[in-house]
């Protein structure tokens, strides 16, 4: 199934306690996997994790709804996008299961050099856990979805008259983060590493 992050409209059936959304870091490996992103795709089973230094977002917003991973039942999960975002130190790691050899884990790194960031443009992330020190410029808790005004304009499958919150910058240091899916319109990776290891060598 497709994720409902854009499109769930029976997100009203969880209390999502809203969080500052990490969206541009978490969309790397996503970018890499995926090659040309759509809005809206079907979410594997696996969750994958980012950690990252620095990362300066203009136009924000975020709302709640469900995603279907493969094979597993519905999650809740907070939708947070940007407008746009740089980013410094990025780590995003996942940790894939083969059989008869044990665990694989994809590492990439980006944005290194401080003075040259991982770029993103008009960004949305599923995300279920984050861990951060943030500040938000600006910000508005408790608008309806249907009448934000800041970051991407949610698609129309967002309940209109819901929760959503929105803020004009939002600043996050420190973070880490685990995520279901992302999508994105464009990246730019600066410092790009990869690396394939047998066994868990997660970011965090």
């Amino acid at each position: 199934m497709e994720s409902q992050a854009r499109g769930g409209t029976r997100w009203r059936r969880f209390g999502l306690v809203m969080v500052p959304s990490v969206a541009a870091t978490a969309a790397i490996g996503v970018a890499l996997a995926q090659g040309a992103l759509a809005a809206s795709f079907a979410v594997s089973g696996q969750q994958f994790k980012v950690s990252v230094d620095r990362l300066d977002g203009q136009g924000f917003v975020q709302y709640g709804a469900l995603v279907t991973p493969s094979g597993g039942e519905e999650r809740p999960v907070a939708v947070s996008a940007f407008d746009s975002a740089t980013i410094n130190n990025l780590c995003q790691s996942v940790v894939i299961p083969v059989p008869f050899f044990g665990d694989v884990t994809v590492r990439i790194g980006a944005g290194t050099n401080p003075n040259n960031p991982v770029e993103a443009e008009n960004l949305f992330i599923d995300l279920e856990q984050l861990n951060a020190d943030a500040t938000f410029t600006n910000i508005d808790i408790g608008v309806a979805v249907g009448d934000t005004t800041k970051g991407p304009t949610p698609e129309s499958g967002a309940l209109a008259g819901s929760f959503a919150q929105q803020s004009d910058r939002a600043l996050l240091t420190d973070v880490r983060q685990t995520a279901w899916a992302t999508s994105a319109g464009s990246f730019k990776l600066t410092d790009l590493s990869l690396s394939v290891r047998r066994g868990k060598s997660e970011c965090f």
